[in-house]
């Protein structure tokens, strides 16, 4: 075998292989914040749709948000009237639509289009545990040099945080991280949504980075 058509057939190996595994989870996130140092701050949680207090899912929700705060250095209020800071959150995801891809035919002749990297941005060996990496390229759009085509259904989910100081009620912190998603399942999106929401946390004001997230190990 001629060393060309080898690399080739090695490049569309390890791409093919790539794209059996659990997709990793791509989200922008965009951030606007005047955080004063974490020093204690006491916080609490709340639904921006107040229809959701007490409802077991936000609950759930919310605790991830707060031991994500809990590691920046703020704590939760043993009585919330008496808080800090109030975090109010909101979550989403759309009614989907359709997306048209293209896959590599029988005559796909290398992966030039990708510049060495994966399907998802980054390159081959990232899924060597949980991380997440800046930067990332559509998961579902596809280079040169493929002409089989398929479509099928994306969602768009979004996570919306907003921090308020109580003494003088003003608003000290707005992030929203947004991803597309072959599924529509809250309860896997939005844990996705708030790691990427705090990776970088605050980040710089007025910026959009972009995070991938790679999946949980198989066991």
């Amino acid at each position: 075998m001629v060393p060309s058509m080898k690399k080739t057939l090695l490049a569309v190996t390890a791409l093919l292989a790539l794209a059996s595994c659990a997709e990793p989870f791509a989200a922008r996130v965009s951030r606007f914040q005047a955080l004063s140092p974490p020093a204690g701050q006491t916080f609490v949680v709340q639904p921006t749709d107040q229809r959701l207090e007490g409802g077991i899912e936000f609950g759930q929700y919310a605790q991830m948000v707060a031991a994500q705060l809990v590691r920046q250095g703020y704590r939760p209020a043993t009585d919330p009237a008496r808080a800090d800071l109030v975090v109010k959150m909101h979550y989403d995801v759309d009614g989907g639509r359709e997306k048209i891809v293209s896959y590599p035919s029988a005559g796909f002749g290398g992966y030039g289009a990708f510049g060495g990297f994966g399907r998802f941005g980054y390159p081959f060996g990232f899924y060597g545990g949980r991380g997440f990496a800046y930067g990332f390229n559509d998961p579902f759009l596809f280079g040169s040099g493929f002409n089989d085509v398929r479509s099928y259904t994306v969602y768009t989910s979004e996570l919306d945080l907003q921090i308020d100081r109580t003494d003088n009620g003003q608003r000290v912190f707005e992030g929203t991280a947004k991803a597309i998603s072959r599924d529509d399942d809250l309860p896997h999106l939005v844990p996705n949504l708030v790691e990427a929401m705090f990776t970088g946390f605050p980040g710089n004001s007025g910026e959009t980075v972009k995070i991938t997230i790679a999946p949980e190990p198989k066991r």
